[in-house]
């Protein structure tokens, strides 16, 4: 019963802190409704912001990339209990993430600013949209599971965990990654674009265009010939204007 009680509290702590980390920069980005935004904070030489802000997007993409692959999964249940490796991921994610907006250095001078009221304000919908894909997208495979939630609660039901079964459903019958595409869609949506915020948008683009190449390669590995007739049948980013549906209901992206 202990060790269920600390399982499940592990689970929930890091989901917690996910949300801490994903509300925080939802505002950070905006310069919105958070103790201090992108381009908040005492300005420092340009060479030297861009060389840490660089470096701390950098060890965000390095985490994501080397614990999502499954040679690190297996070697990282060899020191915590595998109902908790989706969890451990996410909470690693989440204090990284933690760690760049404590961390970020401002670099505020302005590429471009919107000024006409409608504009800033369709801008500023554009980017709410941009999360709200990014998170809806989550729900149409399985939120829970993807954060760890469903993992540590089937154990303590004393449960089998069995993974979600693959289903092309909603976004994902016209992108592959709809979850990545609403982060492209917050990261450029910006009525304000300051040099920060831009080399944010740049390296944080980079970082999925390069990390959904090493996820598909997983999931060619996983999934076989599915996964490879549904790269065949939806495009990865940005859908076509027409086009058919995939004909089949396996293979999604996890996102993973």
């Amino acid at each position: 019963m202990i060790r269920r009680i600390a399982v499940v509290g592990y689970g929930l702590a890091a989901y917690a802190i996910f949300l801490v980390s994903f509300v925080y920069t939802v505002g950070f980005l905006a310069n919105v409704e958070v103790p201090r935004g992108i381009d908040d904070g005492e300005v420092g030489p340009l060479w030297l912001a861009i060389l840490i802000n660089a470096g701390l997007l950098g060890l965000f993409a390095v985490q994501h990339t080397v614990m999502a692959r499954p040679a690190f999964k297996r070697w990282l249940t060899r020191f915590v209990p595998e109902v908790v490796e989706r969890s451990t991921f996410v909470l690693a994610a989440s204090l990284v993430l933690l760690l760049l907006l404590w961390q970020w250095q401002p670099m505020p001078e302005m590429v471009w600013s919107v000024e006409v009221g409608w504009a800033r304000t369709a801008l500023f919908g554009l980017y709410l949209l941009g999360w709200v894909i990014a998170v809806g997208s989550t729900f149409m495979i399985d939120h829970f599971d993807l954060l760890g939630l469903r993992q540590v609660m089937t154990r303590a039901r004393d449960r089998s965990y069995t993974p979600p079964n693959f289903q092309v459903r909603w976004l994902y019958r016209f992108v592959r990654h709809p979850i990545m595409v609403g982060f492209v869609i917050a990261f450029w949506a910006a009525p304000d674009m300051s040099q920060g915020r831009l080399l944010f948008a740049i390296l944080g683009t980079g970082y999925i265009v390069v990390g959904v190449r090493f996820e598909e390669h997983d999931l060619r590995q996983q999934l076989g010939e599915d996964y490879r007739r549904y790269e065949a049948e939806v495009p990865q980013l940005v859908p076509r204007l027409r086009g058919q549906r995939p004909r089949h209901p396996a293979a999604v992206d996890t996102n993973r």
